[in-house]
């Protein structure tokens, strides 16, 4: 069993049931009310039932069956339909241009294979479509309110910007937010937040 098996495994919502309050902004500021749309590295679920309320079509990619197994047990009590697939987005095959938009919060997976799976990401999107991001900066250590212990696994900003050249930022910010998301994303913390568009 991996960690991220043994942290869902319990009944609690360690990062609770309700969206990511930047996802929330990201779907009224875009209107996101129909298409398919990709949640990577989604844990337990929370914004992929949200985005599947809002009325799209959502599917799951997570590195842990338990988190899967919530997601799915989510969407239940919800009464909507989110599709789920175990994936290490290390290596994950992608398939082209079919989503509307991807969303990653928090995703902070392998260093190795981060830009394995910014490009897939990038390459799934349809042309017109969105990315939607919130992740922890590399500042965000000292904060000791959520996320890796390590900074290899934390975001540079820059780094953001450039696996995005190209594409029209709608929306980029880096700098302090407050958090309460279940037990282990709590209080002041230092973040990254894009939306980007593919021309």
């Amino acid at each position: 069993m991996n960690p991220w098996d043994r942290r869902f495994q319990n009944e609690t919502y360690i990062y609770g049931k309700a969206p990511n309050e930047f996802v929330v902004s990201a779907q009224k500021k875009l209107n996101l009310t129909k298409g398919k749309l990709l949640a990577v590295a989604e844990g337990e679920g929370r914004n992929a039932v949200y985005f599947a309320e809002k009325g799209l079509n959502v599917t799951v990619r997570d590195y842990a069956e338990e988190g899967l197994k919530k997601t799915r047990r989510l969407a239940g009590e919800r009464h909507v339909q989110v599709e789920t697939a175990l994936a290490d987005l290390t290596n994950a095959s992608w398939t082209p241009e079919i989503y509307d938009a991807v969303v990653n919060v928090f995703g902070h997976i392998d260093p190795s294979g981060r830009q394995h799976m910014l490009n897939g990401i990038k390459s799934t999107i349809k042309p017109g479509g969105y990315y939607i991001s919130e992740v922890y900066s590399k500042h965000q250590l000292p904060y000791k309110s959520g996320g890796p212990p390590k900074e290899e696994f934390l975001y540079d900003a820059g780094e953001m910007l450039e696996a995005f050249k190209g594409w029209k930022i709608i929306h980029f910010f880096t700098g302090e937010v407050t958090r309460q998301e279940g037990k282990l994303h709590n209080g002041l913390s230092h973040v990254i937040q894009i939306i980007a568009q593919k021309i």
